[in-house]
């Protein structure tokens, strides 16, 4: 019996040998016919160049598999609610878990959205105060800035023991929304001088919106309405008039015999104009709104979006508004005080929510922080806070980037809870750059050796030691250090800031200097962004790169959005003699069977939708005739399908000579960016490759001064020596370099540093160093002199 059990347990149990996740044959993106084996339950970092397929393999592949498999086992119903996925470009994925993704993506930017709501935190918050709040005012409802409060009486007919009776019901829900902002914080108002004229008539141009102009049938409505004299001056209106053409309801009419809507020019343009996304604006109607529209906090209050019954009711002296503008781990330690056993359930989970905040290294956030203020990094950390304490296991965690804005204090908490996750018994994949990351994993999947068509192919697996001797890019960069510079620039002026109090600022004096390269680092939530965007205006002479998401359809691409189909077009047009809008797959040019896109979507409702490309183009996205037209021996769609690095050599010299294109182009191999294929799609750019786009199609703005926010966020160590060449070459050039980064690197080469903190929140907001990197390193006093003396050996 006893040999038994020994040779039970010497053999281990079937459902103990699925022990790695296999991908065979991987064709998403770039990838060229990847095949790896990653060990479950162990720490996997995937590193490689931008733009090398990691997150084709990462994100496009495994996760999206893994998440497509899961949402098969809803009902048809729920799947046609649900995002459709197509199953990825792969031969065999085996051993797959449950996936949960946790990326950059920016939270959504409702003006409504805040870190309270995004995270569950306010939910608890409501009914805390529903069950504590004196005086009670209602149900957890009325603590919400997103419920109106609202009643109404009417009569209803019940049917009873066969007779219909008419009975009088009345109903009221009390909300918590601030009736004057309807919960938003703030009100806008539109400043009338911009929106007219009032010394002009109607009939003279009086409108100066933009589309109300011209004699169109915006201008048309007015000046037919009837309600007023279209040759009078707007000055010399009565006040009703004056009503009528600025606040009148929508009101039916006919205008040259066509049946119209009529309505005030305010409700008008607020909801034309005022109710959509500013980013996606056309120019001259986003220039127009900032000059016409001025937002201030509401009155009645005070910003805090709610209702003035929500804020009366309070718990110990504190209302629901005050804990939420409280910094979070200052609530954390209120919530802690509070004993309560009737509500004992829920103030464990409410303080286990804000203490992960806190361990996260969040704390300095408030509750009421527009969840669309947030960074890149700081969005995935608060979107990590859910599964913290989570008692799920076996799943595989997907983080992108997750040092993204952190500075290296910060990265070595979230590598202990990257370890944590783990040995919970999780899978943990990683796509990173950063070698103190890839320094704690089990596993390393290096991939490249290059970038886009360069790139796709698996160059390495194995451990950090053998990633230090295996030969390939990350291997030979990995143990990189910038030294510090032994002659810095001098400054040619200075940008004064006086009295800066945005955010958590404790009315900072400084003078940053210009004409050299200017670093302004210090620990997330320093205060670092609201000195620097908060304190130095955009516009005259400042170009601000910030990391925001570029917005592009799948139709956008390089060429499109940095300008550089317009010079392609008019030579072609110009060596041709025909019109240029034949070259853009958007107009005239564009195949008439796929309408330019060079593929055919067929949707197949909760089914993933499935993309073929279009037989009458051939996925040229040009119409036959159009591809007649040659321009240096190519036509449009060749030229399209050129990587950036050969179309700057193509329309350097010879026969396609065009200097404005290729100014554009030398601009983007300049970022690192010669790989790209100038017609590919904005959507299948990685962060990094976005970012660098982005500051490409800055460079040639007219200004002297440059605001970068984290340049080397998805840079590849590689890429950072890349990114410090060309910063220098803006210098050199006569520009003002101002620098918000973490990256030691970038703070070694730099010329001046500017160190905020000590910490983050109400402990940050102070100048803590101002001076060379050679300096700080010899001072040793802050944080950041620490971690830059040890990266550069002092």
């Amino acid at each position: 019996m006893a040999r038994t059990t020994e040779t039970q347990t010497s053999t281990p149990h079937v459902a103990d040998t699925h022990g790695l996740i296999r991908v065979h044959g991987a064709r998403e993106n770039n990838l060229k016919d990847v095949s790896i084996e990653i060990p479950k339950r162990r720490l996997t970092v995937f590193t490689g160049v931008s733009g090398s397929g990691k997150s084709s393999l990462v994100f496009d592949t495994i996760a999206a598999e893994s998440q497509r498999l899961i949402n098969e086992t809803y009902p048809a119903f729920v799947q046609g609610f649900m995002p459709n996925l197509a199953r990825p470009e792969v031969d065999v994925l085996d051993g797959l878990t449950t996936a949960i993704i946790v990326d950059q993506q920016r939270m959504g930017g409702d003006p409504r959205s805040t870190v309270g709501t995004a995270t569950d935190a306010n939910a608890l918050l409501r009914i805390l105060f529903s069950r504590l709040g004196t005086p009670h005012i209602g149900s957890p409802k009325a603590f919400s800035f997103n419920i109106a409060s609202i009643s109404g009486a009417g009569a209803v007919t019940v049917e009873r023991a066969g007779q219909k009776v008419k009975e009088r019901r009345s109903f009221s829900i009390t909300g918590g929304m601030c009736p004057r902002c309807e919960g938003r914080g703030a009100v806008t108002d539109l400043d009338l001088s911009q929106l007219f004229d009032e010394t002009l008539s109607l009939s003279e141009g009086a409108i100066t919106v933009p589309g109300y102009k011209g004699g169109g049938w915006n201008s048309r409505l007015y000046a037919e309405s009837g309600f007023f004299d279209p040759d009078k001056p707007i000055s010399k209106f009565t006040k009703k008039e004056l009503h009528d053409f600025l606040h009148r309801e929508p009101t039916r009419m006919k205008i040259a015999g066509i049946n119209m809507t009529y309505e005030g020019l305010i409700p008008r343009i607020q909801k034309s104009m005022l109710s959509k996304d500013k980013e996606s604006m056309q120019p001259h109607i986003r220039e127009f709104v900032d000059r016409a529209v001025t937002f201030a906090t509401c009155p009645d209050c005070e910003g805090t979006r709610l209702s003035e019954g929500a804020r009366s009711s309070k718990i110990d002296g504190i209302s629901i508004a005050d804990a939420c503008a409280m910094q979070i781990s200052d609530l954390a330690a209120w919530v802690r005080g509070l004993d309560e056993p009737s509500v004992a359930p829920l103030l464990d989970t409410l303080r286990h929510t804000l203490e992960s905040f806190v361990e996260i290294g969040l704390g300095y956030l408030s509750l009421d922080r527009p969840a669309g203020t947030l960074s890149g990094g700081e969005a995935q950390r608060t979107k990590m806070i859910r599964h913290l304490g989570s008692s799920l296991t076996d799943v595989t965690y997907v983080f992108d980037e997750p040092t993204t804005g952190l500075h290296p204090h910060d990265i070595q908490r979230m590598n202990g809870l990257l370890l944590r996750l783990r040995d919970k018994g999780n899978t943990v994949l990683v796509v990173e750059h950063k070698p103190e990351v890839i320094a704690i994993a089990d596993h390393i999947v290096d991939l490249g050796p290059g970038a886009g068509a360069g790139g796709g192919t698996v160059c390495f697996e194995g451990t950090v030691e053998g990633l230090r001797t295996g030969g390939t890019i990350t291997g030979r960069h990995f143990d990189d250090r910038a030294s510090l510079k032994k002659s810095v620039r001098k400054p040619t002026g200075a940008l004064e800031i006086r009295g800066a109090s945005t955010h958590n600022l404790q009315g900072v004096d400084v003078d940053i200097p210009l004409g050299i390269l200017t670093v302004v680092t210090g620990v997330a939530g320093s205060g670092k962004s609201s000195l620097v965007h908060g304190s130095i205006p955009g516009g005259a002479g400042v170009v601000s790169v910030d990391q925001g998401a570029i917005r592009g359809s799948r139709r956008s691409n390089p060429a499109t959005y940095t300008g550089l189909l317009d010079p392609i077009r008019k030579a072609f047009a110009k060596e041709n003699g025909v019109k240029p809008t034949l070259f853009s797959p958007n107009s005239e040019g564009a195949c008439p069977t796929c309408n330019g896109a060079g593929v055919i979507y067929t949707d197949l409702a909760m089914m993933a939708g499935v993309a073929t490309t279009c037989e009458e183009c051939d996925g040229k996205r040009f119409e036959a005739s159009v591809l007649d037209y040659h321009l240096g021996g190519r036509d449009i769609s060749e030229v399209l399908a050129m990587p950036v690095s050969e179309a700057e050599e193509f329309f350097a010299a010879g026969a396609a000579h065009t200097p404005a294109a290729h100014r554009i182009l030398r601009r983007l191999v300049d970022v690192g960016l010669g790989y790209l294929t100038i017609g590919q799609p904005l959507t299948t750019l990685s962060g990094g490759e976005r970012q660098r786009l982005k500051l490409a199609t800055h460079m040639a703005d007219k200004g002297g001064v440059y605001v970068l926010d984290e340049p080397t966020a998805g840079l590849h160590l590689a890429d950072v020596e890349q990114l410090l060449g060309l910063l220098d070459r803006l210098v050199d050039s006569g520009k003002s370099v101002i620098v918000v980064e973490h990256h030691q690197a970038v703070m070694a080469h730099a010329d001046w540093i500017i160190d905020l903190g000590p910490g983050a929140g109400h402990d940050g907001g102070r100048i803590v160093f101002e001076g060379t990197p050679a300096d700080l390193v010899a001072a040793r006093s802050t944080r950041t002199a620490e971690h830059l003396a040890t990266y550069v050996g002092a």
